[in-house]
């Protein structure tokens, strides 16, 4: 999606990022408070005198395009024959040329669908450790997730958290590690039902993108994976509104905490029961980059949901 960026200059500066829906002229703009982020740090932001009717006497524009990215996290779930099955829909579809897709399947299956998948498509782990290697039974290297072809690794994911109890600290030394080993990374982050109630969504969000922000390395090959665990596998989705007001405020910890570079190119995708009826106005949302599915990845409707934005 290609993202207009306007740096106006008068008296004062800001900086607005607008929707494809906005209309942005070089005399006025409209104040868009769900949609609009300053990509400027927030001790200027905090100078400016911000004015609905700002006249500009200069108007300097550029775009920044995030590829639209869908990830299919396969969980514990399949075998030869349906990874097969799989698979061959994918291959008997046409995909959108417009958006990156990688498929995550337990990880005994890796070097299996690395082989078999579709030209175009990336093979993800679903989880590896902080090491190269050593004596920690049942855990797999980003050097071996290299070594048989595949370039994604999901990290941070919820079940990981809940299930293994994984701190904010280890997720963020797994970031760091896969990173060095020249891994791209899907960071997961989300709050729990109660955390959500008690108005602790940036709270916990920030707290969990932080220890996976003084880790990261290469920004280029994060994408960032919002998934509210209240939505995960409940069959209850988060409002298109509810996603894009948390992606807005995470793209703006990225600005104020690394770099409004950082922020106007990274993707943050979203992630919590996801699948073809509500995928496209998700989709639609200038803040959201993608999708990370679960159960619906492993169904014929993933297509569509590849396609969210034909």
């Amino acid at each position: 999606m290609k993202q207009k960026m306007t740096v106006l200059h008068n008296t004062d500066l800001y900086a607005c990022r607008l929707s494809r829906s906005e209309v942005h002229t070089h005399s006025s703009f409209l104040r868009r408070s769900s949609t609009s982020l300053r990509l400027v740090p927030s001790f200027v932001r905090r100078s400016v005198n911000f004015c609905p009717q700002l006249i500009c006497t200069a108007v300097e524009e550029f775009t920044m395009e995030r590829k639209f990215f869908v990830g299919g996290n396969w969980k514990m779930n399949g075998s030869k024959g349906k990874i097969d099955e799989i698979l061959k829909n994918l291959a008997s579809n046409d995909l959108s040329p417009s958006t990156d897709v990688v498929v995550s399947p337990p990880s005994i299956y890796l070097d299996y669908v690395c082989k078999a998948v579709k030209a175009g498509i990336s093979v993800s782990a679903q989880n590896c450790y902080k090491v190269a290697s050593g004596a920690f039974t049942g855990e797999i290297s980003p050097a071996m997730i290299k070594d048989i072809g595949c370039n994604w690794v999901i990290i941070g994911h919820s079940e990981r958290r809940k299930i293994f109890q994984e701190s904010d600290e280890l997720i963020g030394e797994k970031v760091g590690h896969a990173l060095s080993e020249g891994l791209n990374v899907i960071a997961c982050i989300g709050e729990l039902l109660l955390e959500r109630e008690a108005g602790k969504t940036m709270e916990v969000v920030s707290r969990q993108l932080k220890a996976i922000a003084d880790n990261v390395s290469d920004w280029n090959k994060v994408v960032i994976a919002y998934e509210p665990v209240w939505a995960i596998g409940t069959g209850v989705t988060a409002t298109p509104q509810q996603a894009q007001e948390v992606h807005h405020q995470l793209r703006g910890w990225l600005t104020d905490n690394v770099s409004a570079a950082v922020a106007s190119s990274t993707r943050i995708i979203y992630g919590g029961s996801v699948n073809a009826k509500n995928c496209k106005e998700l989709a639609k949302e200038g803040d959201v980059d993608g999708f990370l599915v679960g159960g619906a990845s492993l169904k014929p409707e993933f297509v569509q949901i590849i396609n969210a934005r034909l």
